[in-house]
């Protein structure tokens, strides 16, 4: 009697935990469901962008083989970009394809894993002397000012709280988790230099001067060139800031041509953002994985420059949208010689 009873218990708890059989979805195919147009404003690349991405990086992506139905390289694309497109959650990402929200997950981080392995490829500074010429050319048609190899300047991603003992050290004086980035650009908005592993509570100018780069403006790895940035950062040599205080006529018309020129890297921001709204509203992707989504969201954007792949289509983001308060840096006396010559040279009249 007792072995009857055991024996039916034990057919009951295989029938309780007997699996729900598998069932598979018709998947939505954008490349087949949109005109080139329509793509774009949903995924903000044209598909022949795609198809140069998916050149790239399609090999590492696709499933080795087809069971369960697994996603081609160029459906797993076109999942990331919509991510990257919208910020949204990654459940509502799968609906537009018909796909589960673990796989949403899986598939953003693969993708941007593999698209970040193609910084070097993509972001590196000009370190030949005709680079070096054609970038600073670029500066110089702005307002004038030469020798710019460059502008940096760092911006906030907001993220979720990371958790742990060190999570509060995320938090911005705006008052929100974020990472802050920085980046240099040149006059055509392309990123030449990118740094995404900071707390939002690190101000900039420890970033850059925790950063290589620093390291090789000192070395003199870009020869007498030099970088333009705001008065976050301490004047250098090779880092010339605004004067905080113009006295002259020199200084103010030195300080017109700098931000002019300068602004390149704030359009640029505006113009990552505009692309990759994820940037703006939010990343809720563990703390690795954003580092990771911010650098492949930076090469994307380097890769739809190179195809002339413009945003000029997409709808605006919100007003205000970027940082614009600036912790000035107690500049002093120090390193100004660089910058007093140059407006003693080029805005004396």
């Amino acid at each position: 009697m007792l072995s009857d009873t055991s024996s039916s218990s034990e057919e009951n708890n295989e029938e309780y935990y007997l699996r729900r059989p598998r069932s598979f979805k018709n998947l939505n195919d954008p490349f087949e469901m949109y005109n080139d147009a329509e793509f774009k404003h949903r995924f903000r690349f044209h598909k022949n962008s795609v198809m140069e991405l998916l050149h790239k990086i399609g090999e590492k992506i696709e499933a080795p083989t087809k069971r369960n139905r697994a996603l081609n390289a160029k459906m797993q694309i076109i999942v990331a970009l919509r991510f990257y497109a919208t910020g949204g959650f990654q459940m509502t990402i799968g609906d537009h394809v018909n796909i589960t929200k673990p796989t949403v997950c899986r598939i953003v981080k693969r993708v941007s894993t593999e698209i970040a392995k193609l910084k070097p490829n993509y972001i590196s500074m000009p370190k030949t002397r005709q680079k070096r010429l054609e970038v600073a050319s670029g500066f110089h048609d702005i307002a004038g000012l030469p020798r710019v190899v460059g502008a940096i300047d760092c911006t906030h991603i907001r993220i979720i709280s990371p958790g742990g003992s060190n999570a509060e050290t995320f938090r911005n004086r705006k008052g929100y988790f974020s990472i802050n980035v920085q980046a240099v650009c040149d006059a055509g908005l392309k990123i030449i230099n990118i740094i995404a592993r900071w707390p939002g509570s690190v101000h900039d100018s420890t970033i850059f001067n925790d950063s290589p780069l620093i390291v090789e403006m000192e070395q003199g790895l870009y020869g007498n060139c030099y970088l333009l940035g705001d008065s976050g950062y301490a004047c250098k040599p090779f880092l010339l800031t605004p004067v905080l205080n113009p006295g002259t006529e020199a200084e103010r018309r030195y300080n017109q041509a700098h931000i002019k020129t300068r602004n390149c890297i704030e359009r640029c921001f505006g113009v990552l953002k505009r692309r990759f709204p994820c940037l703006y509203y939010g990343l809720r992707n563990k703390l690795s994985t954003s580092l990771t989504i911010i650098i492949a969201c930076c090469v994307l954007h380097n890769l739809a420059l190179s195809v002339n792949d413009t945003v000029d289509t997409l709808e605006e983001l919100p007003e205000n949208f970027e940082e614009s308060d600036i912790v000035h840096h107690d500049q002093g006396q120090q390193n100004t010689a660089i910058r007093n010559a140059l407006i003693a040279d080029l805005f004396e009249r």
